[in-house]
């Protein structure tokens, strides 16, 4: 309890003072589709480990909202833990009188924690006055009944205690006793043996058993049937013990069953690997790796107080929270992370070099693409301010858009953007520590070697800024796009270095682009991207040059053709291309994409004339038909800027809600899972039918493949920031108005 509240509380000011103060314009259009942003189940993980090695048993939690976990030494209690930093599992010395007994299992009855020993069952509660004696001296199996009943069992025997019955003691035919569970509708127990199902009826004790086939883990019984894990998936019987059992279901995220548990309509499984839910329609969710367990290895699963699960592992303690939270709520959250951990000099950073996970133990990182990463955060903090006159919103625009200036500013190059700066006498330690060079001033050096999804990120926010802004960041907005473009129409459609040469990527002459194969990415993204900035150039300046230059590319070099080419037509190059033109083309580049959908802004929104804009918007929806089954929030709504229609709303709603609010780079593995589709190997690197949650999948940036089931070596070392992430697509869609204010109910 005390937890969730800490994590409540801590959202509580962010929620009040950035989500609910919606009262700017956005530009709403009556044709668009809108997503009421009404409360939904955010899923995230406290997880608890121990400091020593344990074999853990059970975890309850009682009506006090007190967590017991039952190891091989007694009792563990929970202590410290919250969101995003670790607790950790101590010994319970609560009652002394229980560290002297020989504690073999746990249950609640009543909500209050029952525990069996080598002598008895008992209970604290109650004034203590629950203790029954038997003589199972290893029985480590118990499960309490209707009135103070209560079957246990040492995995041979079995035997039934009541406070007003009398006892019993007896087996089941295969003697392998693995499970007991109780039916408060049928008034029986039922027990699973290694190869049986049997009922036993304390009104007269009878048993009833029906043996299986396969060899059984753990069961539960959900409504009128048990679910029955084994080590190859699960089958049902029918609950009377009546009929043939169900064929074997082993189509799961994965089909060796540790446990099972019934919760709340929804049936949790545990195993070797992490444990998964599967909800009424039959669709799973999968948790694995420390963004949300301790271990992978599950041991027991049980529901606590306020719709959270408890999930034991070989390693500490998960408690899986479902609040009730809206998009502006996951908003607010982000904002704050955003603002504590991940600004560095103004530029949205991320944050490294964390010891296991630790986000206080972290440093601030540079980054070739700090002004991309930057210009995607500043761009929401517009969209954020346009909507809601959030003043705090404006204060974040002004802080980055100095970080930008300052990399025009930093180098001698007349109108090139460096890629980042930094303090001297790190270069060392910096990424690429060769592109970095000295400044005139010996406190700081700036990085060279500018690309072309840099050049595109500048233009996209200064335009954004000059379109909705009506304060002094505009001029400095439009004097920046014609500061870039300037050097980038001066210089021969190059972005030239500190030394006189092209940089690597910054190249958008003829020359270079239509020497690549008409197949090859590069020269469709570059032809769309160039026609993208001149045109934004001549929208904000109205500077003719920017125009003529626009038309002379496209009808007199073919970049209307290279850019309307269908996404269809990419792919390898052939045999006989040139090396650059096949390593450009190895696979699908994600990093177009983005550049693409940035760039398809200017592209629409400042169309030279109506003919060209109706051709635009053709190409850009041929575009975001080849990328919808990636799902990605911020291609669907930066779709919805051409004032389409159908651009997967629901999709972009679903990638905001389910992004985990955990951004740390854990590990992740899915490639094993057995409920998913895979295809054949292809060019786009697309590996299943349907593409997986974000929170089940590695944090990524929008300019990864978003089909890349596994990633291991993160351990926790890197939390991204929401700025660019996450972020970006919610402010855009709130500005486009098809994303609504947060709403308590459904209208």
């Amino acid at each position: 309890m005390l937890n969730r509240l800490y994590f409540i509380f801590l959202l509580v000011p962010f929620l009040f003072l950035s989500c609910y103060d919606s009262n700017g314009d956005t530009e709403k259009s009556a044709t668009l589709p809108i997503y009421q942003d009404t409360p939904y189940l955010q899923d995230y993980s406290v997880k608890y480990y121990f400091n020593s090695s344990v074999s853990p048993k059970k975890v309850f939690e009682d009506r006090n909202g007190v967590v017991q976990v039952l190891g091989k030494n007694g009792l563990y209690r929970t202590s410290a833990g919250q969101f995003l930093v670790d607790g950790t599992l101590i010994a319970d010395n609560t009652y002394r009188p229980l560290k002297d007994k020989s504690l073999n299992g746990i249950s609640l009855f009543q909500d209050q924690f029952v525990y069996v020993d080598d002598k008895a069952v008992l209970s604290n509660a109650w004034a203590g006055n629950l203790f029954l004696p038997h003589d199972l001296e290893n029985a480590n199996l118990l499960e309490p009944g209707s009135n103070f009943d209560f079957l246990i069992s040492d995995g041979k025997e079995l035997q039934f205690l009541s406070k007003d019955k009398a006892p019993w003691k007896g087996t089941v035919e295969d003697g392998n006793i693995i499970q007991i569970r109780y039916g408060h509708e049928a008034n029986v127990f039922w027990i699973l043996g290694k190869n049986s199902v049997s009922t036993f009826d304390a009104s007269n004790n009878q048993i009833k058993t029906i043996k299986i086939n396969n060899e059984a883990t753990s069961f539960d019984v959900v409504g009128a049937k048990l679910y029955i894990g084994t080590q190859n998936g699960y089958f049902t019987v029918d609950s009377e013990l009546n009929g043939k059992p169900s064929d074997l279901i082993n189509k799961l995220p994965v089909p060796s069953i540790t446990w099972i548990e019934s919760i709340d309509e929804e049936i949790w499984f545990g195993s070797d690997e992490g444990a998964y839910r599967m909800d009424i329609d039959g669709d799973f969710n999968y948790y694995y790796g420390k963004r949300w367990l301790p271990g992978n290895k599950v041991v027991h699963i049980s529901s606590g107080h306020e719709g959270r699960v408890h999930i034991l592992t070989d390693n500490g303690l998960a408690q899986i929270h479902f609040d009730p939270m809206t998009l502006a709520d996951k908003a607010a959250f982000y904002e704050k992370q955003v603002r504590d951990r991940h600004i560095r000099l103004g530029f949205n950073a991320s944050l490294v070099d964390l010891k296991n996970g630790d986000v206080n133990s972290g440093r601030l990182d540079d980054s070739d693409n700090d002004g991309l990463w930057t210009s995607m955060y500043l761009a929401s903090q517009v969209y954020r301010y346009k909507v809601t006159g959030n003043e705090e919103a404006l204060k974040n625009c002004y802080e980055s858009m100095e970080a930008m200036e300052r990399l025009f500013t930093i180098n001698d190059v007349p109108g090139f953007p460096s890629r980042s700066f930094e303090r001297s006498g790190y270069i060392e330690s910096l990424h690429d520590s060769d592109r970095w060079q000295h400044t005139d001033d010996p406190e700081w050096d700036w990085k060279s070697t500018t690309s072309s999804d840099e050049a595109i990120g500048h233009i996209f926010v200064y335009s954004v800024m000059a379109e909705l802004l009506e304060n002094d960041l505009r001029e400095r907005a439009i004097t920046l796009i014609d500061t870039l473009m300037g050097h980038i129409v001066k210089n021969d459609y190059y972005l030239v270095d500190f030394d006189g040469k092209p940089t690597t990527w910054g190249k958008w002459n003829p020359e270079y682009v239509n020497a690549r194969p008409i197949m090859v990415g590069d020269r469709k993204i570059n032809s769309s991207n160039i026609i993208a900035m001149l045109q934004t150039a001549y929208h904000f300046t109205q500077k003719e040059v920017y125009k003529e230059k626009a038309f002379d590319l496209m009808n007199n070099h073919g970049y209307f053709e290279n850019l309307m080419r269908p996404m269809s037509e990419i792919g390898k190059a052939p045999e006989d291309a040139d090396d650059w033109s096949k390593m450009l083309s190895e696979g699908w580049n994600h990093s177009d994409d983005e550049m693409y959908f940035l760039g398809y802004w200017g592209l629409y929104r400042y169309a030279l004339n109506d003919t060209l804009k109706t051709k635009f918007k053709e190409s850009i929806i041929d575009h975001w038909e080849s990328e919808r089954p990636e799902k990605d929030g911020a291609w669907n709504l930066l779709t919805a800027v051409c004032e389409t229609q159908n651009f997967d709303l629901d999709e972009a709603a679903w990638y905001l809600r389910e992004h985990p609010m955990d951004m740390r780079s854990w590990d992740v593995k899915n490639s094993h899972r057995k409920d998913l589709t895979f295809i054949e190997p292809n060019f786009r690197d697309q590996t299943t039918e349907e593409v997986l949650p974000p929170d089940e999948r590695q944090v990524q940036r929008h300019n990864a493949n978003m089909f890349r089931l596994d990633r291991t070596g993160g351990d926790g070392s890197e939390e991204y920031s929401a700025g660019d992430i996450w972020l970006l697509p919610y402010w855009l869609g709130r500005y486009l108005g098809v994303i609504s204010e947060p709403r308590l109910n459904k209208e």
